[in-house]
């Protein structure tokens, strides 16, 4: 007895053109369609199906406002793989389908050759390797022990609209600390020459452990006070 994808038919030279049509219609409708074969004959077939989670078609939409290009890399069949691609928005063009766990790390490698900045986002054990390649690693927080090990970052919840909001939120943090490391420097240009010819200015001559304590004090208070500005990010 023979239980698997075509391949493994294929594979073991077990016809299955008696379903054909049938296989065609069930995987253009999403669900990915195991056959059974007995004594080397076709037996019957059984179609399963993943639900898109919710928020996945917001998701992608998401990380398309924010100048990404989302790919889909799964094990299933190509015409399954499209007709879920297509419920969340990823074009058919960026759907790697019939990938081997084993691949989708090579599958990784093949994008960044193109000069791809690659996040790969999984949440289960044959993800684990394609995590560990990629630029980025997101894993779920719902997701094997193993996949939250080798990834960079891990979202508490398994919402794919986690992933939009921590690129946003890292993007957002990286833009504070530029901005932070302006305004430390500007007040360092300014200061530290008026520092070294405080002898020669007259107010500053007599106030200058004021002014010095002060201009510290405002440095820190600016860095601070941006910085707070992420307490208000996403709301």
């Amino acid at each position: 007895m023979l239980v698997g994808t075509r391949r493994l038919l294929d594979e073991r030279s077990v016809p299955y053109a008696p379903v054909q049509e049938h296989l065609e219609t069930l995987e253009q409708q999403g669900k990915t369609v195991m056959l059974v074969a007995i004594d080397g004959t076709m037996a019957g077939l059984v179609a399963v199906a993943d639900t898109v989670k919710v928020g996945s078609a917001q998701a992608v939409q998401q990380l398309h406002v924010q100048g990404l290009s989302v790919w889909m890399i799964t094990g299933d069949n190509r015409r399954t793989a499209q007709a879920i691609a297509a419920q969340v928005g990823i074009p058919a063009e960026q759907v790697l389908a019939e990938v081997l766990p084993e691949d989708k790390a090579n599958q990784v490698k093949r994008l960044q050759a193109q000069g791809l900045v690659v996040a790969f986002a999984g949440d289960g054990i044959n993800d684990a390797p394609a995590v560990v390649q990629a630029d980025a690693g997101i894993a779920m927080g719902t997701g094997t022990d193993i996949a939250m090990e080798a990834s960079d970052i891990t979202l508490v919840k398994g919402n794919l609209k986690s992933v939009a909001t921590a690129l946003a939120l890292s993007r957002a943090t990286l833009r504070i600390i530029k901005q932070n490391l302006f305004w430390a420097f500007a007040y360092n240009v300014v200061l530290i020459p008026t520092a070294i010819l405080s002898p020669l200015i007259p107010f500053l001559r007599d106030q200058a452990p004021i002014f010095a304590a002060a201009a510290m004090a405002l440095s820190s208070v600016t860095v601070v006070s941006n910085s707070l500005r992420l307490r208000r990010f996403g709301r």
